[in-house]
């Protein structure tokens, strides 16, 4: 017995040496790199969910206005001399300032059809992200006759430090708070639809889970997903131990996984650590109630949900999407849409092997309860593609031409690429010139020299944009199923 207790007050020991030196480690590496700025350290006053769940859509909208002006006063008005230069989204002589531009797309905005709604759909964008991103799907939402609403989540649009201190139930309050505006607008018996991406995409079937257990919330008849957050990297999952030095002021910026210039006018490009845990939390609360549901049998009350993910994402687990998610599901035609690395890009040795092993490692075989898409190339030495189709239940595969090529540059799609078309004027490769918000991301030019930059060259390497896009509004249309009448003789 005394030497059972001998032993484990060893093992107490080295492991609390061992903490102690990993996070003494981290305080110290935490310091390299540059000063937190105002829009690090402030934290505008973001309502909170009980706040949340007494506002309609004009309340938020007031709300939200006055956390603009109060982050104009505290951060953009109080700038330093040395912190008013083009590349900083906060000064307001900034080609990138987001108040210039004739609508700043990171507040909440709704996109309403030219007659009565036929339906509505409540889009959530990403982690650090903003509505911006939800843009081009609710554009064509409205073309169809939907009214499109895109809510601001808290903690997003404003400063990175308004991330700090958000917590991931606010985010499914705005979710709700949003949900019920869209019923108001288009009515009870419209059909009712959510789009989330990334981090949005968890928001959105945590709420229809929500929805099956609770009868006064709406129920969706139909998800769409674009690179969603079903489960994250076993880093993100322990993120929240990096920040513990930050309890010391000393160590402020151990409070932040990186601390980079804000150039980009709709997306954050600083990440707080509690960004980061927030999203590992709602990743598995939602994990958890999947697993409770189908064990349940409850599942079965799910509207059909339609994924669109790369094989490779470096962000959120593809495989989670598939064995979280997927596998759970009945028979309730539901698809995943899966992009899969350029097999045309000569990579060569450069290229891991398990990544070129990525696609057949990630499905089950055939028979599933869901269709399943690949868009892949029709040839090892074509950059054009195909989709490669199995369909729910069956065995073999069914191939088409989409008449679309993978760009001779591009190895792979990203995360961040898939909801935006290569014409979009902040991340396309080829973006219109009619609409130019200070800087295209997205065809920059990412060969030189190191060390010019003020970024590093893996932020200009990031596939930004969707050469398929045409092919996934394609395929987001084909679920909608009212058809109308329409001056040009096709909706």
């Amino acid at each position: 017995m005394r030497m059972a207790r001998r032993i484990s007050r060893r093992v107490l020991l080295v492991v609390a040496a061992s903490a102690f030196t990993l996070l003494a480690i981290r305080a110290w590496d935490s310091q390299r790199g540059p000063a937190l700025e105002p829009w690090h350290t402030y934290r505008p006053h973001e309502l909170d969910r009980d706040a949340l769940a007494r506002l309609d859509w004009a309340a938020y909208l007031k709300a939200e206005d006055a956390l603009f002006e109060e982050v104009r006063g505290e951060v953009t008005r109080k700038l330093l001399p040395e912190e008013r230069i083009p590349a900083n989204r906060y000064f307001e002589g900034s080609p990138v300032y987001p108040g210039a531009f004739s609508q700043d797309w990171n507040r909440s905005f709704v996109l309403e059809p030219s007659g009565k709604p036929v339906g509505a759909v409540v889009l959530l964008h990403g982690l650090t992200d903003s509505p911006y991103s939800m843009r081009p799907v609710a554009r064509r939402y409205r073309e169809l006759g939907y009214v499109a609403i895109a809510i601001r989540l808290p903690g997003h649009g404003t400063v990175p430090g308004g991330l700090t201190g958000v917590e991931w139930e606010n985010w499914a309050e705005a979710t709700r708070l949003a949900v019920r505006e869209a019923r108001r607008r288009a009515g009870p018996s419209a059909p009712l639809h959510l789009v989330g991406y990334s981090t949005g995409g968890a928001l959105a079937m945590k709420y229809a889970l929500d929805a099956l257990g609770d009868e006064t919330l709406a129920r969706p008849d139909r998800i769409v997903l674009l690179s969603p957050m079903i489960g994250i990297t076993a880093f993100a999952r322990f993120a929240g131990w990096l920040g513990l030095p930050a309890v010391f002021p000393a160590f402020a910026k151990a409070a932040w996984l990186s601390v980079l210039p804000e150039f980009n006018p709709f997306k954050y490009n600083s990440f707080p650590v509690n960004a980061a845990r927030q999203s590992s939390l709602l990743a598995r609360a939602l994990q958890q109630q999947l697993l409770r549901y189908a064990r349940d049998g409850r599942l079965a009350g799910l509207p059909p949900i339609l994924t669109f993910q790369s094989v490779v994402d470096f962000t959120v687990s593809t495989p989670a999407i598939v064995s979280s998610l997927y596998a759970l599901l009945p028979a309730n035609g539901s698809e995943l849409v899966l992009f899969d690395l350029n097999r045309s890009a000569k990579l060569g040795l450069l290229l891991l092997p398990s990544a070129d092993a990525v696609l057949d490692d990630l499905l089950p075989a055939p028979p599933r309860r869901f269709k399943t898409t690949i868009v892949t190339n029709a040839g090892s030495d074509s950059g054009e593609v195909g989709a490669r189709v199995v369909e729910a239940g069956a065995l073999a595969a069914q191939s088409h031409g989409l008449g679309l090529f993978y760009p001779k540059d591009v190895f792979s799609l990203s995360h961040v690429a898939v909801p935006f078309p290569p014409t979009d004027g902040l991340y396309g490769s080829q973006p219109d010139p009619a609409e130019h918000f200070g800087v295209s991301l997205g065809a920059m030019a990412s060969q030189g020299e190191r060390g010019i930059l003020i970024v590093s060259l893996d932020f200009l390497s990031r596939t930004a944009s969707n050469p398929f896009f045409p092919f996934m509004l394609e395929r987001i249309e084909d679920g909608i199923s009212a058809v109308h009448e329409h001056p040009t003789g096709r909706w």
